[in-house]
């Protein structure tokens, strides 16, 4: 799975992208995130208000629901407002 982290979730990480595996049990973008937090300080801080967080799987808007998988690409970034 690749996952590609935008704005402020880039700084908090220190990645704009990486691949990862997560563990079989994680099939939800919900499951993701809360395995991500998981991953040590800096994701924890990143991902600690998820309110405040877009997901998207496949360049599609995603819900904490919706399925994720193996081979997917997942965008996580703060909501965009236009002006």
């Amino acid at each position: 799975m690749k996952l590609l982290y935008f704005a402020w979730l880039k700084t908090k990480t220190g990645l704009s992208e990486e691949d990862v595996s997560p563990p079989e049990n994680v099939a939800t973008v919900g499951e993701l995130l809360t395995w991500l937090e998981g991953r040590g300080p800096e994701f924890a801080d990143a991902l600690s208000d998820r309110d405040a967080i877009r997901v998207a799987v496949n360049q599609a808007f995603a819900k904490n629901s919706d399925p994720i998988g193996p081979n997917d690409e997942v965008a996580l970034f703060p909501p965009v407002t236009g002006g």
